[in-house]
Parts: C-alpha cells; sequence; structure tokens
C-alpha cells in the first residue's frame, strides 16, 4: 500500500468530519466515511507514488463539481481525494492512518456532515456540529503559521 505523510496536528492539519452523503456511501460501501483534511503543501508520498490511480467524476457529488479519487492500484485503497469546490486541500480517510489510536482522538470528527442523509438507525456522533449539507466553519489551518511559499496568495 502507498504510504503518505499525513498531518494530525499542526498547520497541515484543517479538520477532522464524517460525512453522510451518497457519493461518500458510494466510495466507501458504507452508510459514512470518516475524513480528515490537510493542505496540500503538508501531504507528500514517501513511496509508492508511481503506483496511484486516479478516478474523477461529478455524477454523485452534490454540488456537481469534480471530485478526483486517488486509489492505490495495488491494493485498491482509497487513499485521498481532492474536489473542485477546495482548492489547495485534499481530504484523506481516517482508516489509512496506521496509528489508530490517533483515530479516537486527534482525529476524533469535530462536525458531521450532510446529517439530512444520515440513515435513522446509525447513532451520531456524540458532542459534535451537526450541519445538513456541506457548509461549515473549517478550524485551521491559521495561515500566519504557514510560510508564504506554503500558502500562496491566500494569506
Amino acid at each position: 500500500m502507498t504510504d503518505n505523510v499525513q498531518p494530525t496536528q499542526g498547520p497541515g492539519l484543517i479538520d477532522t468530519f464524517t460525512c453522510h452523503c451518497v457519493d461518500c456511501k458510494k466510495i466507501t460501501a458504507s452508510m459514512f466515511a470518516t475524513n480528515f483534511i490537510v493542505a496540500d503543501t503538508h501531504l507528500q508520498h514517501l513511496r509508492g507514488k508511481e503506483t496511484i490511480k486516479t478516478f474523477s467524476q461529478s455524477k454523485t457529488i452534490a454540488s456537481g463539481k469534480a471530485m478526483t479519487n486517488f486509489f492505490c492500484s495495488i491494493c485498491g485503497s482509497l487513499m485521498y481525494r481532492i474536489g473542485e469546490v477546495m482548492p489547495g486541500h485534499s481530504i484523506l480517510r481516517t482508516g489509512t492512518v496506521d496509528d489508530i489510536t490517533l483515530h479516537g482522538t486527534k482525529l476524533k470528527p469535530r462536525f458531521e456532515l450532510y446529517i439530512k442523509d444520515h440513515v435513522q438507525w446509525l447513532c451520531g456522533v456524540s458532542d459534535v456540529e451537526q450541519v445538513k449539507g456541506s457548509a461549515y466553519t473549517p478550524r485551521g489551518p491559521d495561515p500566519s503559521e504557514l510560510e508564504e511559499s506554503e500558502w500562496g496568495s491566500e494569506k
């Protein structure tokens, strides 16, 4: 499987969330996906970049904008996604992080998206912001923590 540097703190980690949108249900073959967002400037491939294959589509994306999926061509794992609506950011699956202790601590979801599409028999995440669609207020990074070359014109 491809290894990625996945920031779990500091300026590279933007936010953590669980998503109940139709697309996340389809791509995970489950009822939701648990994700975290990192700044593209902090996502590096340690090895295996040559095994990454992409698939892009907009059919099941609520915004109608394209979402590009980055898969390991050897094992088939979805490593991360990049969406047209979030330039400069990558959406990584929490399950791709090898240190599972982080899943319940630093990578615990801060909010749930598309709660309107949440199946009734599944309990939501306690003590997190519930969002009906995709609009939320991200928590970071603070542009002052990043060097200008890392943040570019958004600083």
